[in-house]
């Protein structure tokens, strides 16, 4: 989960005032304390740190109680304003126009992350059915070419590069005029040192050339405060319309780059949640706090759902509520709960999950579910449809050609003859179907 450390460390501090039999000046002076050590931990700047801190304790002990409101609520949301207010107030969408290009201009200093947040930033766009493309006019750093080109390969995007050149401006141009009929034109270019005063000519000398629909600088999370600088520096060179924080998964100075970005006013547009190619997400201030303060994010939930819908006709439905649920069904689900994405950070978005369940029994259920799908993938299209013929000796084929125990199928057997119970028994209760990770077609 992102800044797992910092939100756990809030989500408690938190939790002491949820918690407490009587909400009072003392008691919020203990949160204050919790909160600033958290964050100065996060590598957030001192200044800004006791700025906040007098600002929830003036705030949360002085300010008049809305109607109907709580002085336990009242703490809780003021902590939850003055953070949402320290890593930029309201969300800035990235302005894309369809059915026209939209040329994406990838800037930031060598190592920041920035090829491979260009094939997120190109595989965020494809999911939602814009046409996108990448061009390489990295020609500083040995292999760019090769890992980009990799990286488009691998989720079926067009790409553009001339490896034998070394002119990058003529391979933007070229790039961007290939690419014509692409409604998202993303171009990575040479990493840069922002005292690097060569590369920061020849960065300007692309933007002048293709006329970027946006410059997006790339910043790596783990730098702590010092992206600010980086910020600065890149924003006064060109105009930098969009900030993408990569590596912010785990890392401990994540809440200093996120902060020192904010104070300087840029817009952070993207955020990088993992190493997986599908992890970059749209940074929503609001939620982004919800959810590290173990508040949950049930918006990005329900897209996650949407993301992974499978569609199940009403013949399907009505079959499975007469019991006709087969271990086809069942795996299909568990393709579905699986493109929605870790376990851990589905329920990072679900309130009160956040931090309640310990990492080992997570790690558990995931390998449990990966163990399920193997198995059914080792059954043959009669076993998996009438799961009834499974006796021992075709137990026993499964479990050798599954790479599991004969104990992992059986057990397996048993959540599906749980699972098939519990829908004969919604028969009648279409409403709750609507709840499972499928929509009704």
């Amino acid at each position: 989960m992102v800044l797992e450390k910092l939100g756990s460390s809030l989500y408690d501090a938190i939790r002491k005032v949820i918690r407490a039999p009587v909400v009072d000046a003392d008691l919020v002076k203990e949160l204050i304390r919790d909160f600033q050590r958290a964050l100065l931990q996060a590598d957030v700047n001192v200044q800004l740190v006791m700025e906040l801190s007098q600002n929830i304790e003036k705030q949360a002990l002085d300010e008049e109680l809305p109607p109907g409101i709580s002085r336990r609520e009242h703490v809780v949301k003021v902590v939850y304003d003055a953070l949402t207010y320290f890593v930029g107030e309201k969300q800035i969408p990235l302005d894309i126009r369809p059915g026209k290009q939209n040329v994406l201009m990838l800037i930031g200093i060598q190592g920041s992350g920035k090829t491979t947040q260009g094939a997120k930033l190109a595989r965020y766009f494809q999911k939602r059915g814009l046409k996108p493309a990448l061009i390489c006019a990295d020609t500083f750093r040995p292999g760019a070419f090769d890992q980009l080109k990799q990286l488009a390969e691998s989720i079926k995007v067009d790409f553009y590069g001339e490896p034998d050149s070394k002119d990058p401006v003529k391979i933007a141009r070229n790039g961007v005029k290939t690419f014509s009929d692409h409604e998202v034109v993303i171009l990575d270019t040479s990493g840069r040192h922002k005292e690097e005063k060569s590369l920061i000519v020849e960065m300007q000398q692309i933007a002048r050339e293709v006329r970027p629909q946006e410059i997006i600088l790339v910043l790596d999370g783990t730098i702590g405060q010092q992206a600010a600088a980086q910020a600065a520096a890149f924003n006064e060179a060109t105009d930098v319309g969009s900030i993408i924080i990569a590596k912010l998964d785990g890392s401990a100075r994540g809440g200093g780059a996120l902060s020192g970005v904010a104070a300087t006013g840029a817009p952070i547009k993207f955020i990088g949640t993992g190493e997986k190619i599908e992890d970059l997400e749209p940074f929503v201030p609001g939620r982004f706090i919800g959810r590290l303060l173990g508040m949950g994010d049930i918006e990005s939930l329900v897209a996650k759902v949407q993301e992974a819908e499978v569609q199940v006709t009403e013949r399907d439905v009505n079959a499975m509520l007469s019991g006709k649920f087969s271990l086809a069904d069942m795996y299909q689900q568990f393709e579905a709960m699986r493109k929605m994405g870790p376990l851990q950070k589905v329920l990072s978005m679900v309130p009160g999950f956040s931090y309640q369940l310990p990492q080992d029994q997570l790690d558990l259920a995931e390998d449990r579910m990966d163990r399920w799908k193997y198995i059914i993938e080792s059954m043959t299209p009669e076993e998996r449809e009438n799961p009834k013929i499974l006796n021992a000796s075709r137990v026993r084929r499964i479990a050798r050609g599954s790479g599991t125990d004969e104990r992992d199928v059986r057990e397996l057997i048993k959540q599906y003859n749980a699972m098939r119970k519990m829908l004969r028994q919604l028969k009648g209760r279409r409403r709750m179907l609507r709840r499972m990770p499928f929509k009704l077609g």
